[in-house]
């Protein structure tokens, strides 16, 4: 998640304070950045890039597997026909 994704949050859980805490909403803000920050670098995320890379890889696997597995019907289907 980058930067300004987490400022953005930041500063609307900051500014969901009732209006008499205004003074309270600046570091409010700072602690909140830094909070959501320590606890998305918790969880094991991957970035957009490395989710299409894989994304991609997984397409192309799943094309093979199709591929052969019609091979290998069409060889039982001629097995069959040999057999009779």
């Amino acid at each position: 998640m980058d930067t300004s994704t987490l400022d953005d949050l930041a500063k609307r859980l900051a500014g969901a304070l009732p209006p008499g805490a205004e003074q309270l909403k600046s570091d409010l803000d700072k602690n909140l950045h830094a909070a959501l920050r320590a606890g998305l670098a918790k969880l094991d995320l991957v970035t957009r890039e490395e989710f299409e890379v894989q994304r991609g890889v997984l397409a192309r696997t799943r094309a093979k597997v199709d591929a052969l597995e019609k091979q290998v019907r069409e060889l039982e289907a001629e097995l069959n026909r040999r057999e009779e």
